[in-house]
């Protein structure tokens, strides 16, 4: 009969693996803890060892793997927002349909895998606090906003250069795109809507109708009959 630390041994083998998965769980259940309350709360009044206790560990174990509640944020930047810009720009590089085409998928890929998430609270986190606290704006800006900007850039440049948009100012059209989808995210954290009366857009048709809109402004079009060319 096998002895007892035998079975003691195999125990041990079969433990092993599952803490091990739960030391490397960690820093993810952080994160989606630090995202439920930097946008609950704001940043400000979010307080380390809150994030703590909803994630299971302790306020050392936290520290472990982030100094500060400010790397904190920016980890939580990093997973949520800007690690996301490869994957976008090589379907960017890979799209062989219009660009029309290719800005309705942009904005309803981004619609889904942001807008539509409890991580859009972090633009109204910024625009409500980024002003107090300027490091974080400015990671905010470098890893997110100028990112997102040069990819819609590129979208409208490649709809130029095929004739299938209108000659634009890029740097300026850009807003255009971006300032619909950020009003949609606003609506989704503001208690300025849900009253009666006042209900928040539903956000499918919502973007259906912002995006044709905004490409029957940017498409290029032959002169109506009778009209005369500026």
């Amino acid at each position: 009969m096998p002895s007892s630390g035998f079975f003691s041994n195999k125990l041990r083998a079969v433990r092993a693996p599952k803490r091990e998965r739960r030391k490397e769980a960690r820093p993810g259940e952080l994160l989606d803890a630090a995202l439920d309350l930097f946008v609950e709360k704001g940043f400000a009044a979010t307080r380390s060892e809150e994030v703590a206790a909803r994630a299971g560990v302790s306020k050392g174990t936290l520290f472990l793997y982030f100094p500060s509640k400010e790397e904190l944020f920016k980890a939580v930047i990093s997973e949520n927002l800007s690690g996301r810009f490869a994957q976008w720009n090589a379907q960017f590089e890979a799209f062989e349909g219009s660009t029309p085409d290719m800005l309705r998928y942009c904005m309803r890929i981004w619609w889904e895998s942001v807008g539509s998430t409890k991580v859009s609270g972090i633009t109204k986190l910024m625009l409500s606090e980024g002003r107090n606290f300027p490091e974080l704006a400015e990671f905010y800006q470098q890893e997110f906003v100028l990112p997102a900007h040069e990819l819609l850039r590129r979208i409208l440049r490649r709809g130029v250069e095929r004739g299938e948009f209108a000659p634009i100012d890029i740097d300026l059209a850009i807003y255009t795109v971006l300032a619909p989808m950020v009003f949609l995210m606003l609506t989704q954290h503001s208690a300025c809507f849900g009253a009666k009366g006042n209900e928040a857009p539903d956000p499918e048709k919502y973007l259906a109708l912002q995006i044709e809109t905004l490409l029957n402004g940017l498409c290029a079009q032959p002169p109506a009959a009778g009209r005369a060319l500026p």
